[in-house]
């Protein structure tokens, strides 16, 4: 999909279809921006016309925001963590003009490969994880990160993402207090035909956005699961990050289909 990536809110259990998967990615989008999407039941040829003027709106647009961060190296449970730990860290020591911008972005993200440690004296990172496996710079104008976005190369991984048994993960601390008590939700991540990049991609967009409207809170626990796929899944979900398949999952010439890459179901009270 050349557009921005999707994702929307599922209000009631079941199978995800294509149908589904369509309202959810409109909501999203016409949430965000309803200039560019001027309704939240689009089809989706209009929907994936909306997604192109965003990414191409993004690119030449400098009161845009959007957020790097440089990655070292990965682990499902720390980076579920860290991810939750820099949405949070937005609402108590940033900017809400530039929150609001990167939110009108689709909390547009660009992933480096690099050490944020070594970087450290030279750029300015909003949050660093404790062992220094990704550091995160806050949602700014694209000229605010362009001399680190120069100096690093875009994360690249051919191979696919491990499978690994369901792991709870505690949402870290903040320098806010929780608004209510804390919860335990499932995280289902889609790992077949997914390069770790792409998973970061979706995770992210997912973490940050449900930190941003309060689906998840510190002290909360998501139990990560890393499935093939959520096609099949029935449970009732909070949030969903939809996106198109890549063209090769159906053959080059196979008309666009959506796919529910990583989901949050509701909370349950721990």
């Amino acid at each position: 999909m050349t557009a921005a990536g999707t994702a929307g809110t599922a209000e009631a259990a079941g199978a995800l279809g294509q149908e589904e998967l369509r309202r959810a990615a409109a909501a999203r989008l016409h949430r965000a921006r309803p200039d560019l999407l001027d309704g939240a039941d689009a089809d989706l040829e209009r929907l994936l016309r909306a997604g192109d003027a965003l990414a191409e709106e993004d690119e030449r647009d400098p009161r845009g925001a959007q957020a790097v961060a440089v990655v070292r190296s990965y682990s499902p449970a720390r980076w579920i963590a860290q991810a939750c730990a820099f949405g949070l860290s937005l609402q108590s020591r940033h900017g809400a003009e530039h929150v609001a911008a990167w939110r009108r972005s689709l909390t547009r993200t660009v992933f480096l490969a690099g050490d944020p440690r070594r970087l450290q004296r030279r750029f300015d990172f909003h949050h660093l994880a404790p062992d220094g496996s990704v550091g995160w710079c806050a949602p700014a104008p694209p000229a605010a990160t362009a001399p680190l976005r120069r100096l690093l190369k875009t994360l690249r991984a051919s191979g696919g993402v491990p499978a690994i048994p369901p792991t709870p993960v505690r949402v870290p601390d903040a320098d806010r207090p929780a608004r209510r008590a804390p919860v335990r939700r499932q995280l289902y991540v889609a790992t077949a035909r997914t390069p770790l990049p792409r998973l970061l991609v979706h995770t992210h967009h997912l973490l940050v956005e449900a930190v941003l409207d309060g689906l998840v809170e510190p002290g909360d626990c998501l139990t990560l699961h890393h499935v093939p796929s959520l096609g099949g899944l029935r449970a009732d979900f909070a949030a969903l990050r939809v996106d198109t398949e890549e063209p090769s999952a159906h053959g080059s010439s196979a008309p666009p289909r959506l796919r529910a890459w990583a989901a949050l179901t509701r909370g349950e009270r721990l």
